[in-house]
């Protein structure tokens, strides 16, 4: 029990004041006091929900379906020696470990099955769980771009990113006011987890609440309302945008979206997400918003719009000084001498919906889809750095293990789990009995977890520094 939440008495008669009819402040606060049950999410650009639930029960761990995505979990596991997030499965991407409520604006933005959406943005998109979401909806297809206005933030969006295997998107670091007027009308669909009070997140942090006051609620909202209307600008006519937050508050829920339909009258329609799951309904707003108390589904404190942009609005102008583009679509000619290498030397094959791009003697794979944007906007980092050229070829990197292997490759060799943990620590490894030439794919079972490179009968370790753990492992 977390008994010593800290919860404020304005912040208590504020939820008094806005707590739906049939919910009490009892259960309220029970519940802020109650610890948060665990949850996962299966990362299927990796692996089948059937295929993952199936180690699960070989492991132990006990799963039980979150209601609002088919990917999630509350899942029970004995951590006492090895931490969920250093487990084998988690280090190779399986899963993503993200609070339940947290999976609902995925869910909520690719509620029509049918609309597929080729062009996506992610406003607010550290630490990546989110971001991870969406490329496994999008099946690592068309372009995703996320972006973070934390600078220190990034380095952790790309670390998940990277262990997710995910090759479609697109990373930025700007403050996310910039998009409405600089990609104005260039996504199908926008999603705005907006930096907020945090009221709901009380349950996984305990003093979450210690510098609240309404006079910062305020403040946040309007920052809200200007990341909100941004956002509504870069989304295409026709497009859909989730806004959502982790907090309780009118201001910075349904008045920021409220303020968005003022803004721009007929251009905005509320859809209602009443049919996002079972018992929706018991925290359905009268616009169909979802504004989710920790006592409904026993869950972080959460809210989820849905919103779609009816016509076209005039975007803000605004004056880009973007200089030279470091990078050079490749030839064809090129481009085909490097498939043909990739295929021949990993037998991987690239994707026929991402391009070559080369920027000094590092080759790099694009989404076809992120091309249209390249002169609009400076991003830190697109798509994947696939090799480096040298004299006699290219030396490949390990996103083009993770990104694009599958595991059934013949280049590929398959460690023993002690190799397999002294590969995460970093080190080299000696499979039993066994040598080869050049790089080579490695696994563990079938899961590929990095890309190394014979040495006589060593295999050198190719794991990114950010990927690589040192204690308690699998």
């Amino acid at each position: 029990m977390h008994q010593n939440v800290y919860l404020p008495e304005d912040f208590l008669a504020e939820i008094e004041s806005i707590l739906p009819q049939g919910l009490n402040m009892a259960d309220f606060i029970a519940a802020c006091q109650r610890p948060l049950r665990k949850s996962i999410r299966v990362n299927t650009l990796k692996v089948t929900i059937e295929e993952f639930t199936q180690r699960a029960q070989q492991k132990g761990w006990q799963l039980e379906p979150v209601p609002w995505c088919e990917e999630g979990f509350w899942i029970e596991a004995d951590e006492s020696e090895v931490p969920l997030g250093n487990s084998a499965e988690h280090m190779s991407g399986l899963f993503y470990i993200q609070e339940a409520s947290s999976m609902m604006p995925v869910s909520a933005l690719f509620l029509d099955q049918q609309q597929e959406f080729t062009s996506v943005l992610d406003m607010a998109a550290a630490p990546g769980s989110k971001t991870t979401q969406i490329a496994s909806k999008m099946s690592n297809q068309g372009v995703l771009v996320a972006n973070e206005f934390s600078s220190s933030r990034v380095k952790v969006l790309h670390a998940n990113i990277e262990r997710c295997g995910v090759r479609n998107a697109a990373l930025s670091n700007f403050d996310g006011r910039v998009f409405g007027g600089w990609l104005p009308e260039q996504f199908d669909a926008v999603l705005i987890d907006a930096p907020c009070s945090g009221e709901g997140t009380v349950r996984k942090d305990a003093d979450a609440m210690k510098n609240w006051s309404k006079e910062s609620v305020i403040s946040i909202s309007d920052t809200q309302k200007d990341l909100i209307e941004s956002a509504f600008h870069a989304l295409k006519p026709g497009g859909v945008m989730v806004y959502s937050t982790c907090t309780l508050s009118i201001e910075e829920n349904q008045q920021v979206c409220h303020h968005l339909k003022e803004t721009f009258g007929d251009a905005v329609e509320f859809e209602s997400l009443a049919t996002l799951f079972p018992n929706a309904d018991k925290a359905l707003t009268e616009e169909g918003f979802l504004h989710i108390f920790p006592q409904v589904y026993d869950c972080e404190g959460f809210f989820v719009a849905r919103l779609r942009k009816l016509e076209s609005v005039p975007a803000p102008k605004v004056k880009k000084r973007l200089g030279k583009f470091p990078f050079e679509k490749a030839s064809a000619k090129v481009q085909s001498d490097i498939a043909k290498q990739l295929k021949t030397q990993l037998d991987i094959e690239l994707p026929d919906d991402a391009s070559i791009w080369l920027r000094d003697n590092d080759v790099w794979l694009f989404p076809d889809a992120l091309e249209a944007m390249l002169g609009e906007l400076r991003f830190s980092r697109m798509g994947i750095k696939i090799a480096e050229a040298h004299k006699k070829g290219y030396r490949w990197q390990h996103q083009v293990a993770t990104a694009l292997a599958t595991g059934n490759e013949s280049t590929s060799i398959a460690l023993s789990i002690d190799d397999a943990r002294e590969w995460f620590m970093g080190r080299d490894v000696r499979p039993v009995d066994l040598s080869g030439k050049g790089e080579v794919i490695v696994k563990l079972g079938n899961d590929v977890i990095g890309l190394g490179k014979w040495v006589g009968n060593r295999v050198k370790n190719g794991l990114p520094r950010e990927l690589v753990r040192d204690k308690n492992l699998f």
